[in-house]
């Protein structure tokens, strides 16, 4: 009897550390640049499959006597309004398919997003079985999200361009009266919701509402994908070149779809 019982702890334990070693195995997975392991890859499209289960559309029913109905609308006209934001959401990202002529487009679902990492990175439900592959630009209908950064057989990682990895740099375009002048995207203002871009000689002629592109220099993005308008310029502390801080349409708080570039074979 004490064997038997024995036994059965032995194996809740057995388990109990399964899973220990399998939130491990995401935690670290979430760090650096390296490419994820078999292992990691295996978890990270199981939480995917899983959450993708439990996540399925769904409508809230108040059935408790005494309830505060006019709470339950609430909640229930809260979720039609972010259903509806998220159908015209997907809407626009399907028109954008129509456009993207040099590319095979391969639409995809943020399916989650760290709280700790907020800025930084999002999952989605696509991976090398849709033909994804790391470097690959991801783009919205408000211009350039970020890259392909970590890929899995069903699910993939993007590098947000407000990610605070110092050596995440992307060489942008600033147009100005015709002339392409040259700059690194670098660096995030939370606060006011602005792309830091830096590199700009401070003889340079930079104006407001300039429009800001991908370069296509350095091979990491194709050239001309709208990232957003300069909406402030100041000199560095230096007095040597100028800060350049721009404006997206992007809203990097409600994002729920994005389009790869994949290119075509």
């Amino acid at each position: 009897m004490m064997y038997k019982k024995n036994k059965k702890t032995s194996k809740k334990i057995q388990i109990t550390c399964f899973i220990i070693i399998g939130i491990i195995a995401l935690i670290i997975s979430l760090q650096g640049n390296r490419n994820i392991t078999k292992l990691e890859g295996w978890l990270k499209d199981g939480a995917i499959w899983m959450n993708k289960v439990i996540m399925t559309p769904f409508t809230m029913f108040n059935k408790e006597k005494g309830s505060n109905q006019s709470e339950s609308y609430i909640i229930q006209k809260n979720i039609n309004e972010s259903l509806e934001k998220e159908i015209e959401e997907l809407k626009d990202t399907l028109e954008l398919n129509k456009t993207l002529t040099e590319y095979d487009p391969v639409n995809a679902t943020i399916m989650s997003r760290n709280k700790s990492y907020w800025f930084n990175q999002i999952t989605i439900d696509k991976g090398k079985k849709a033909g994804i592959k790391k470097d690959m630009a991801v783009i919205t209908k408000n211009g350039l999200l970020g890259k392909i950064s970590k890929v899995s057989n069903y699910s993939s990682e993007i590098k947000l361009i407000t990610s605070d990895d110092v050596n995440y740099k992307v060489s942008v375009a600033i147009k100005t009266n015709n002339t392409d002048n040259y700059a690194i995207l670098n660096g995030y203002d939370k606060k006011n919701g602005l792309i830091k871009v830096t590199g700009i000689d401070k003889t340079t002629q930079v104006q407001k509402d300039d429009i800001v592109l991908t370069s296509g220099l350095g091979g990491l993005f194709p050239r001309g994908i709208y990232i957003g308008t300069v909406e402030k310029i100041e000199s560095d502390k230096y007095n040597l070149s100028k800060n350049l801080y721009i404006k997206t349409k992007q809203d990097f708080n409600n994002i729920h779809y994005v389009t790869i570039l994949k290119e075509k074979n």
